[in-house]
């Protein structure tokens, strides 16, 4: 069975929103865990506007070695109502994305990686699709902005794997309290 692993980079605060302005400022240690964490995937899953963000980077982007390779190469299965027709190695996820998720889990293959995508993500929370939750928390509060964690469900968590990745970064690794626990890092 597959595993859905959700990346995400985030404020002290839960803001997840336009991480790329507010992330400028740091340069974590963390070249090494996102490529691992990229080719240890079977398939990305991705929200409709990370979708388009990406599809229109990475075809073109120069000097992405083999990072940039694989990121192209990999199956794409999107959560989309409005967008018919994908480019980019890419699958509409339909209508019922907690139905195709679960189904993309069933199947034999790497893991689903989760980039960004915070709606989709807050979806998948919720019926409990998520195997791991990979925070990458950056040492800024912005006081406003998009949270992760929005008001409503309760989740239980369990820390797995906390690291320091510099510039004041924390990788955080939590899974949901009835998994096993993951390899590397500082376990807590």
């Amino acid at each position: 069975m597959r595993k859905v692993i959700v990346t995400e980079f985030l404020t002290l605060d839960g803001v997840y929103e336009e991480s790329s302005s507010w992330q400028k400022e740091y340069s974590p240690d963390d070249g090494q865990f996102k490529y691992d964490e990229l080719f240890e995937s079977g398939a990305l899953l991705l929200g409709r506007k990370t979708y388009e963000g990406f599809a229109q980077y990475w075809p073109t982007a120069p000097g992405t070695g083999a990072f940039g390779e694989r990121m192209n190469l990999l199956p794409k299965f999107v959560a989309t109502t409005t967008l018919t027709s994908l480019e980019w190695n890419a699958t509409p996820l339909g209508g019922d994305v907690v139905a195709a998720v679960k189904e993309l889990k069933r199947q034999e293959g790497g893991h689903l990686l989760v980039y960004g995508s915070g709606t989709f993500v807050q979806t998948l929370l919720r019926h409990g699709l998520v195997d791991e939750l990979r925070l990458m928390v950056f040492p800024v509060v912005l006081g406003s902005g998009k949270r992760l964690f929005s008001e409503g469900n309760r989740l239980a968590l369990k820390l797995a794997v906390s690291k320091n990745l510099g510039a004041g970064v924390m990788l955080l690794i939590y899974q949901p309290v009835d998994s096993e626990p993951v390899e590397g890092g500082q376990k807590s």
